[in-house]
């Protein structure tokens, strides 16, 4: 029986049964599902997945290094206009979709070639922005009401394309070429010996719509590569690109926040992102939307819009692979959230906190997630809370 783990009490059946998929795997020797697990692609996210020599992009997900930094201020809520605040870093940092018109000076780590081109086709021009869905920019105040910056973004449009990309080998790998050539064969024996120069071109371009249409099928499915092999080996190398870019990114959009309040003084920084590989030896720990948690390493869990952050500190906890929650999980998907929630009453709860939230935004009402509180009570085992950040400006891509 492989060690399991499920921290969550309220997960939906999709989500249960991707995580059995991921386990009924040979090579998938250990799994945990953290308190806000739900439904993802492939992989549930709240997953943690250990894997024996085998890598699975589509375990990290679409958006690598996706993560939280906070930086803690020597400064109180008082001495900030939030208004002007709000508009000046609107103004400053692009959200949602929106990039930089130009090229952002940055020299990314080592990488393939063709994670290079994605890097100067897309993402120079996203270094410094927010995104969108639910990623954030948020102020708030810690316990002694000191400030903190809390910022949950990831590698825009680097980094998925990265993925995709890797995802679709992984899929075009797995594709049963031999069948599918020896069906052709069979179907056009006279013209292979009438013309065969014709033929083999002719094979080529089969073979090749029939990988593209398996791979667009076989996406997201549970295909990945050996750590040794040479995909394996460029997808890590690029993953870790893809990992620095995010962090990078998230840092020049709180130097930003910083230089607009004054430059105040730094008194702790924290990053940690939630969707990566880890290589362990011959293992390979992947966290989807889980939060690293070794044992007194800092993280950071937001709720939502509304309850805020927490600070904590890992435990190191093996039975959940060293991992936590990295926030409170979805209880409504978003286009459920659109048909079941009030606007009226998104507007009220988010009274007392200075936003740029919009009735476009429903899907990211603090009641479309979890109870950030539930959650965090039922992760005990896993985590400490040192800080609770309750938020004073929020900022939605």
């Amino acid at each position: 029986m492989k060690p399991t783990k499920i921290y969550a009490e309220m997960i939906d059946s999709v989500a249960l049964e991707q995580f059995e998929n991921a386990m009924s795997l040979t090579c998938n020797v250990q799994g945990a599902l953290m308190p806000d697990a739900h439904a993802g692609y492939t992989l549930p996210i709240g997953a943690v997945i250990k894997s024996k020599q085998m890598v699975f992009p589509s375990y990290v997900g679409y958006d690598i290094g996706c993560g939280m930094c906070a930086v803690k201020l020597d400064i109180f809520k008082e001495a900030i206009d939030l208004e002007r605040l709000k508009k000046e870093i609107i103004k400053a940092i692009p959200l949602g979709m929106s990039r930089h018109q130009t090229k952002q000076p940055y020299i990314p780590l080592a990488c393939t070639p063709k994670a290079q081109e994605m890097f100067d086709e897309i993402g120079a021009y996203q270094l410094g922005t927010l995104g969108g869905g639910n990623h954030f920019i948020e102020l708030g105040s810690g316990n002694d009401g000191k400030v903190w910056i809390v910022i949950h973004s990831g590698s825009r449009g680097f980094g998925k394309n990265i993925a995709e990309y890797y995802m679709k080998l992984a899929a075009i790998s797995h594709v049963p070429t031999n069948e599918w050539r020896e069906a052709f064969e069979k179907i056009h024996v006279d013209f292979k010996k009438h013309n065969p120069e014709k033929y083999e071109i002719a094979l080529a371009s089969y073979l090749e719509k029939q990988k593209a249409s398996t791979a667009k099928t076989h996406l997201e499915k549970h295909v990945g590569f050996s750590i040794t092999s040479t995909e394996g080996k460029e997808y890590l190398l690029d993953m870790e690109c893809a990992l620095a870019f995010a962090l990078e990114n998230r840092k020049r959009m709180i130097d930003t926040i910083i230089s607009l309040l004054g430059n105040p003084k730094e008194l702790l920084f924290i990053n940690r992102n939630h969707n990566h590989a880890e290589i362990k030896e011959e293992f390979v720990i992947h966290r989807k939307g889980a939060t690293h948690a070794e044992e007194g390493m800092l993280g950071v869990i937001p709720g939502n819009m509304r309850d805020g952050s927490f600070i904590v500190k890992g435990k190191g906890n093996e039975a959940s692979l060293c991992s936590s929650s990295h926030g409170a999980g979805r209880v409504l998907s978003r286009n459920q959230a659109f048909m079941a929630l009030n606007v009226d009453q998104f507007h009220n709860d988010m009274q007392g906190i200075c936003t740029n939230h919009t009735d476009k935004m429903l899907d990211e009402s603090p009641r479309a997630y979890k109870d950030i509180f539930e959650v965090m009570a039922l992760q005990k085992e896993l985590v400490d809370v040192i800080d609770h950040v309750k938020p004073f400006l929020n900022i939605k891509g």
